[in-house]
């Protein structure tokens, strides 16, 4: 995709993010599985769940049944997939979903009386640069009630070059299997570092230790993606 072509920070036009990403990211649904299962273990009777990122609001749709007293707040960067996200979630119940203006993570302003329960950041942060990712992990700490929960996807950078290198080539054969033109595999691996910005797994919990949390953790992680959650 031409850089002038895009909706968002990711190489997908919105309107086919749905489907692109799952032929890019391997084990995609298992991030909306995974943060799913560890709410309803950690905060099942959450009241106000901020999903950061939001993206097309995949995840929204995903938790809507199993989370009846929820409300969700979604926000994304990207008017383009808001717009994706509003069409998702037209039939859900309305006064449970709420979305804000297009919006970064680090500069999200929430009304003094919406605490969330629970916030989510899929796939998001690692667009930001140092600095904006340490101020939006601490945004979300902020913004959390005490005791509340931050889940948070990310690729993520191996330890070693022969991490990296590994890492790389497996994506690529990723990419091809599902049937991806070798000029697109070829332009992922170039966005690395460059259009995104992974930092390591030490690295993602070390951060969120600084930014104040209670309990950090490593909650999935496989090739070049990693989940992480923390309690305030």
């Amino acid at each position: 995709m031409n850089k002038s072509d895009k909706d968002n920070t990711t190489p997908h036009k919105a309107a086919n993010y749905d489907v692109e990403v799952r032929r890019t990211v391997p084990f995609y649904d298992h991030f909306y599985n995974q943060t799913i299962d560890l709410v309803k273990s950690v905060k099942p009777d959450a009241r106000i769940w901020l999903d950061t990122g939001c993206g097309t609001g995949w995840l929204v749709s995903e938790a809507y049944v199993h989370f009846s007293h929820t409300h969700f707040v979604l926000v994304d960067p990207s008017r383009s997939m808001l717009d994706e996200a509003k069409t998702k979630l037209a039939t859900l119940q309305q006064d449970r979903i709420r979305f804000l203006p297009p919006v970064g993570t680090q500069d999200i302003e929430l009304a003094d009386d919406t605490t969330p329960d629970v916030i989510t950041a899929i796939q998001c942060h690692h667009y930001l640069d140092v600095e904006t990712r340490r101020i939006a992990a601490k945004k979300c700490y902020d913004m959390l009630a005490d005791g509340g929960l931050y889940v948070t996807f990310e690729n993520i950078h191996p330890n070693t070059n022969m991490g990296l290198n590994i890492g790389h080539e497996r994506w690529q054969n990723y990419q091809r299997a599902q049937g991806r033109d070798e000029e697109s595999v070829q332009y992922h691996r170039t966005r690395f570092n460059s259009e995104y910005f992974p930092i390591s797994v030490s690295d993602h919990l070390d951060l969120l230790t600084a930014c104040g949390f209670r309990d950090v953790e490593l909650l999935w992680y496989s090739n070049m993606q990693a989940g992480f959650y923390a309690i305030k």
